[in-house]
């Protein structure tokens, strides 16, 4: 993060000057929706997510599987804000859906177009995939990196074209769904700019309106899985000042309005192993989404996990390393570490032979030891050894990494030759206003690192034993970085 020190002595000499938060436009009507996204709610089942300028006494989403009949229908009465919010964020389940099929949907306003979704591959469906990987990712504009932009959602803006939600939009066809465990927006970062620097509360609300309609043509399109990162914890994200932050924006506020409802619990278990069931009825009851959680598509088990609060020690929560205060989320203080030995314990290998966990802060890095999450490598890193997590994916970070499989800072022998110990990546090179953070010392383990332009992630689920992962240049589309992970995947569950 950036110095503050300028901002705090230019304070006095900007008090008598205006200043005024650069929102986007209010449509006429006040239910044309905008910042649309989408996510796997279940196994058979979509949730669509969206905000309004006006509450919404019922909110409905028109389906089908053609764009010319939308033949059903599903509504909520969900439509959620906060005390400096300006929009209400509104969600609807469309429930009951074929697997691995293609639909229409309109969000019901007088000013709304049909979009469409894939749904979820069945899981044990071989069919090979790839998955999109963005982590720290930020508003795109006067509030970040480039200086003009068009408000054309849900087209997207000419300004983004070199960015990397120009590239996830350029490229939407290449990938079935995108995970993005944390940091989104960067509104919390808002006094780096100095015209905000008195409009503080306004400027966090515009960023987000802002960014989210940036994300809407792919988040409206493509599932788009979110788990929280430290950006979302305040609306300032500077140590010990979270009294600056209005009561509404403080704890994750905005982060639980906007996902509310749209991620899953943990899929049903599509094991015949009777102790693989009852583990993840288990693992459902333990979820908290959208702050942990699993769900599963075609050959692939995924696990979203959050580093920032409920474990000990978390950074983000109560008494954390961050001075945030944060959460906790959980009923108990162990509640998420219960879910994710419930969860990973009742992955069938022969069902789901990959096994994914992302979350947003690392505990293997290039560079300051300060990236390093401690806490977060002994709270979760020996249950991803015990049930043979296959690859960690993370961010915080903000460059591109990838490491040899490790455990306990051992390299394992095997390489990506099938071994036991978990593979990681860091995805934190999308692009945010704090920059890039060079690459820095080496790390024994490291076998990538970029931090020249912005870049993220490819996972290419190519079949039941081979896993490619692919590093890829935001502007230009230049495969950074290549690999292939094999895994034998032979035990139907793993127990290091």
């Amino acid at each position: 993060m950036a110095p503050t020190s300028f901002y705090i002595q230019a304070l006095p000499l900007l008090s008598g000057l205006v200043f005024a938060a650069d929102y986007p436009g209010i449509p006429t009507d006040l239910t044309t929706p905008v910042q649309q996204r989408i996510a796997f709610k279940g196994p058979n089942a979509i949730s669509v997510g969206w905000n309004t300028y006006e509450k919404l006494a019922q909110g409905c989403v028109q389906y089908g599987k053609s764009a010319t009949s939308l033949t059903s229908q599903a509504c909520s009465t969900q439509s959620l804000t906060y005390g400096t919010s300006r929009t209400w964020a509104n969600s609807v389940t469309l429930s009951g859906l074929d697997a691995a099929t293609t639909y229409y949907y309109k969000i019901v306003s007088t000013n709304s177009t049909v979009n469409h979704f894939m749904t979820a591959r069945t899981p044990g469906d071989k069919t090979s995939f790839n998955v999109d990987v963005v982590i720290d990712l930020g508003v795109y504009g006067q509030d970040g990196y480039t200086t003009s932009r068009k408000r054309d959602i849900p087209y997207v803006q000419p300004a983004l074209n070199h960015t990397t939600i120009g590239a996830l939009a350029r490229t939407i066809d290449s990938y079935d769904f995108v995970l993005h465990p944390g940091d989104f927006a960067y509104a919390d970062d808002w006094y780096l700019t100095p015209k905000n620097v008195l409009d503080g509360k306004n400027a966090y609300a515009a960023i987000l309106e802002n960014f989210f309609d940036q994300l809407a043509p792919v988040a409206g399109r493509k599932p788009y899985m979110a788990s929280p990162g430290n950006h979302e914890a305040a609306c300032t994200e500077i140590p010990y000042t979270t009294g600056l932050c209005p009561e509404g924006q403080k704890n994750f506020t905005d982060f639980m309005t906007r996902f509310n409802g749209l991620m899953p619990t943990a899929f049903p278990s599509q094991s015949r192993n009777a102790t693989a069931q009852a583990s993840a009825k288990k693992a459902q009851g333990l979820a908290n989404p959208p702050f942990w959680y699993s769900f599963e598509y075609g050959m692939a088990h995924i696990v979203m996990i959050d580093t920032e609060t409920d474990f000990p020690s978390a950074p983000d929560g109560q008494g954390g390393s961050a001075g945030l205060g944060a959460g906790p989320f959980g009923s108990t203080p162990t509640q998420q570490l219960q879910f994710l030995d419930a969860d990973l314990a009742s992955v069938d290998r022969t069902i789901t032979p990959w096994l994914i966990v992302a979350g947003h802060r690392p505990w293997y890095s290039t560079g300051d030891s300060k990236n390093i999450c401690g806490p977060c490598q002994t709270a979760f890193e020996p249950l991803f050894y015990k049930y043979g997590v296959d690859l960690g994916v993370f961010g915080h970070v903000h460059n591109s990494q990838r490491f040899n499989p490790v455990y306990n800072n051992v390299a394992d022998s095997a390489g990506l030759n099938n071994p036991k110990a978990p593979a990681y990546i860091i995805a934190g090179g999308a692009g945010n206003i704090e920059g890039l953070s060079a690459v820095g010392a080496n790390y024994s383990t490291n076998v990538f690192a970029y931090a020249d332009e912005f870049s993220y992630a490819s996972l290419k689920f190519k079949d039941a034993n081979n896993l490619q992962i692919d590093f890829m240049r935001s502007d230009t589309g230049e495969v950074l970085d290549s690999s292939v992970l094999y895994k034998q995947h032979n035990v139907a569950f793993v127990r290091n």
